[in-house]
């Protein structure tokens, strides 16, 4: 199994080098040369356990990986750190699946990936021979940044860099940043929107002069972002073990389709969906969820992508995004794997930032369901959902779960739903208690998370005591014109 960038520069890439790069060098995002497919039966999965299940998924993607090594990062991933022993259990409420992914170290679905990330590079780096130090640069709304940062802490020959949009993540997740330990942990604001901040590291990545001068020095650059292959996959194997898991509790026959709605910002959650229907999980619908910020209900709708519109922050930030990166990697499969014409799609959004798929592109993502959820949907389904099960849910969470209501409503479509439960209620504690209609008072973030403990019956988990007080260690602040001097700083 060997990779190619979706735009046609970099064929026969092995997947340990794929993962070392994280962008190809003409700008595209590596995909596999074929798709594989499960290695066995949706039901003989049902009583694997996570971790058995994420190694037969990512074999079968990792090929150039040996079984030991491969099962030696599952195993460094997926340990103690979560604090769940199923790691992505399933909670039925309201008729549907919350698959809960905010069980590892910070509290979010990052985790996921981002656990066994460097364990995968660090791997990559010795089959490949790579001595440099490997520099992990990475653009964050949110939840990437924390989880990458708490990955790479302290990892041998890596250094982890990582900007975030000042005031466009909540308060919450930027403690949860600017606390980070480690010697080898960087992170600044930069004064624009995530959208500026992921353009700037992709043009960081772009410039070869810049790249020579770190080789020159011992470094190279890769991603943590889910462009990187080595983070997409890790994402496939919840799905199958969500699947595994309602075939085991008799919630599901065999060969029962299911639904599976994903809140979506950058499009790798829910690709990742897509790529485990095409490993052969019975997935019928895949329903994209946007917030406010719904360029890709558009999209889904009417086959144009059109990120020329006002840029709004929400109460789920992490979804926060016009440019959702991952969708090449859709629209390279769509067009039949023409990179000629992805790479064109491409220029054409970079000049006018906007691009339309032909009738075939759109007929592949038939499978597809785009839709939104405007903020008072939002704080209304956390409050309903509260009051008819007593389950809280994160504003993330909650755009999925309003965006899945509306679409059975719409379609009368009855299929049993896996909804992704991306983040803890925790980590946006202020919205999802004013969506509770509770007194917020002056918005002391940790007087409202101990209301929420109190009233969810939940206790708080050890991501937010690890953060209540820990000192700030980061306060660096950047233009986005300055990002490629910020790293310079940071790599002195």
């Amino acid at each position: 199994m060997n990779y190619q960038s979706t735009r046609g520069g970099e064929t026969g890439v092995s997947p340990s080098l794929a993962i070392l790069k994280g962008l190809a060098a003409d700008g595209g995002l590596f995909v596999p040369e074929e798709l594989p497919r499960l290695d066995g039966r949706p039901e003989d999965f049902r009583e694997l356990s996570y971790q058995e299940t994420a190694y037969r998924v990512m074999k079968q993607f990792f090929t150039d990986f040996t079984e030991e090594e491969l099962r030696c990062c599952v195993a460094a991933a997926y340990d103690g750190k979560f604090d769940t022993a199923s790691i992505a259990p399933l909670e039925k409420r309201d008729g549907c699946y919350f698959l809960e992914l905010f069980h590892g170290r910070t509290i979010a679905f990052k985790d996921m990936a981002l656990s066994i990330l460097p364990h995968l590079m660090v791997t990559s780096a010795r089959k490949n021979g790579v001595e440099d130090r490997i520099v992990i640069l990475t653009a964050t709304s949110g939840d990437t940044g924390k989880a990458a940062m708490a990955g790479f802490q302290d990892v041998p020959g890596t250094e982890i860099i990582v900007f975030y949009p000042k005031d466009g993540v909540s308060r919450f997740q930027e403690l949860q940043m600017r606390t980070q330990n480690g010697g080898n942990t960087h992170v600044s604001a930069i004064l624009g929107n995530f959208d500026d901040a992921q353009t700037g590291v992709k043009q960081i990545f772009g410039d070869k002069a810049f790249r020579e001068r770190l080789k020159r020095r011992g470094l190279i650059l890769s991603s943590a972002n889910s462009i990187n292959i080595g983070r997409l996959i890790p994402q496939v194997a919840y799905y199958v073990y969500a699947y595994a898991q309602l075939l085991s509790s008799g919630e599901l026959e065999n060969g029962e389709e299911i639904n599976v709605c994903v809140p979506t910002g950058n499009f790798g959650n829910i690709l990742a969906a897509k790529l485990a229907k095409e490993m052969g999980i019975p997935i019928a619908k895949l329903l994209c969820a946007s917030n406010e910020n719904r360029v890709l209900t558009d999209f889904f709708r009417d086959g144009i992508y059109d990120r020329n519109r006002p840029f709004l922050l929400t109460s789920s930030p992490s979804m926060d995004i016009l440019l959702s990166s991952n969708l090449e990697r859709l629209l390279y499969l769509s067009a039949g794997r023409n990179s000629e014409k992805t790479a064109a799609l491409m220029r054409e959004l970079g000049a006018e930032g906007r691009y339309r798929v032909d009738d075939r592109m759109r007929d592949f993502m038939g499978d597809f369901y785009g839709g939104c959820a405007a903020e008072p949907e939002v704080f209304a389904c956390i409050r309903a959902l509260y009051e008819k099960s007593g389950y809280v849910i994160d504003p993330h969470t909650a755009v999925a779960k309003a965006v899945y209501d509306r679409y059975r409503s719409e379609t009368g479509d009855r299929r049993k739903t896996v909804i992704a439960a991306t983040a803890s209620p925790f980590k946006f504690a202020p919205a999802v208690m004013q969506a509770l209609s509770e007194d917020c008072g002056d918005g002391d973030i940790f007087r409202l998370i101990d209301r929420l403990s109190e009233i969810s019956g939940v206790v708080e988990p050890e991501a937010v005591r690890e953060v209540r007080n820990a000192p700030l260690r980061h306060d660096t602040v950047s233009a986005v014109a300055e990002m490629e001097k910020t790293v310079e700083g940071f790599l002195r």
